[in-house]
């Protein structure tokens, strides 16, 4: 757990990012933050232990809507999965929200340490988000870009491999409850600071191995890693590799290490035990995006995979370059 001092420091950086979203109502978070009030005025009754028993496939599916919950993004990327039997998430909902079982108990039983989780793609993001939105004083989100920001601000804590997911929660949220007290604001605010966190956070200097030739990115390849991220399952990668997923919620798209960088892509192996890291070659030397796929390689098999389990690189490029080749052709 963050000590107090790190804590405060943590605290010290959001109230900065706060203050520069009073004075930018434009902002994405600062919009987030004034859509509270209408988002929780829909929903809390939607979720509440009186109505989840209720809920239609519409209500649920108009949650996951950014257009509708004005606040996460990609809830809505497993809605087929979740909603294919109703039945199985009503119940689902009513173990989520009663609160006369601990919530590390309710959380283990949705998402079990082993074994299959209750409801398909009912992950983490989307189970947290509902639990802000029926007990908005009580709990906060957790998902990729919380985990992320809290990385960032070290106030992360460290999880020994096989902690069940009820177990992870209750940590986290026992710090996002201390840092909301530190702001003197609320869970659904403090979770809107989490996403200029990582935007603003510089990410490590590339070494000054070579000068760049920086030349204007074609159109279509700035929508390249969005694409490789959408039609994943249509690529010929997708025969042996998926992308990284956590708790049904998917991780492997602009994964932030917060120590080495932002891996543009990362995914497993289907069957045996090997992640891969996957680059876009973009406008930077080719020495800079090797060096950089080796980093993440390097932090996946430190951080991510098992002692048995192999980590792999692919960098994707424009054109064929004979300097990424040589340097690859011995690692």
């Amino acid at each position: 757990m963050p000590t107090e001092a790190e804590l405060r420091s943590a605290a010290g950086q959001l109230r900065s990012i706060m203050r520069n979203l009073q004075s930018n109502e434009d902002a994405d978070a600062a919009k987030v933050i004034a859509a509270r009030d209408e988002v929780l005025a829909r929903f809390q009754p939607v979720f509440s232990p009186e109505n989840v028993q209720t809920v239609t496939e519409k209500d649920f599916k108009d949650f996951l809507h950014f257009r509708n919950n004005q606040h996460w993004t990609g809830l809505d990327r497993g809605v087929s999965a979740i909603t294919a039997n109703m039945e199985r998430l009503k119940k689902a909902l009513l173990i989520l929200v009663d609160e006369s079982r601990p919530i590390q108990e309710r959380l283990d039983q949705l998402r079990p340490r082993a074994g299959d989780p209750f409801c398909p793609k009912f992950g983490r993001a989307t189970i947290t988000a509902i639990l802000l939105v029926a007990y908005p004083e009580k709990y906060g989100v957790l998902n990729g870009t919380s985990e992320a920001a809290m990385k960032l601000l070290n106030i992360w804590p460290q999880f020994e491999r096989g902690t069940s997911f009820g177990e992870q929660y209750v940590a986290v949220n026992e710090i996002l409850l201390r840092l909301s007290g530190e702001l003197n604001t609320d869970l659904w605010t403090l979770d809107a600071l989490f996403e200029p966190v990582n935007k603003t956070t510089p990410p490590p200097p590339e070494p000054p191995i070579e000068a760049a030739r920086v030349t204007p990115r074609p159109p279509l390849e700035s929508y390249l890693h969005e694409f490789l991220r959408d039609y994943w399952e249509r690529t010929s990668l997708s025969q042996e590799w998926s992308l990284y997923e956590e708790d049904g919620e998917l991780l492997g798209f602009k994964y932030n290490t917060a120590k080495v960088g932002e891996i543009d892509l990362l995914a497993r192996h289907r069957t045996e035990p090997k992640w891969l890291v996957v680059e876009l070659k973009r406008d930077q030397s080719s020495d800079q995006t090797v060096g950089q796929v080796l980093r993440y390689m390097g932090w996946v098999k430190e951080s991510l995979a098992g002692p048995d389990e192999t980590v792999h690189g692919i960098i994707i490029c424009h054109a064929t370059d004979e300097r990424i080749r040589y340097a690859l052709i011995h690692t």
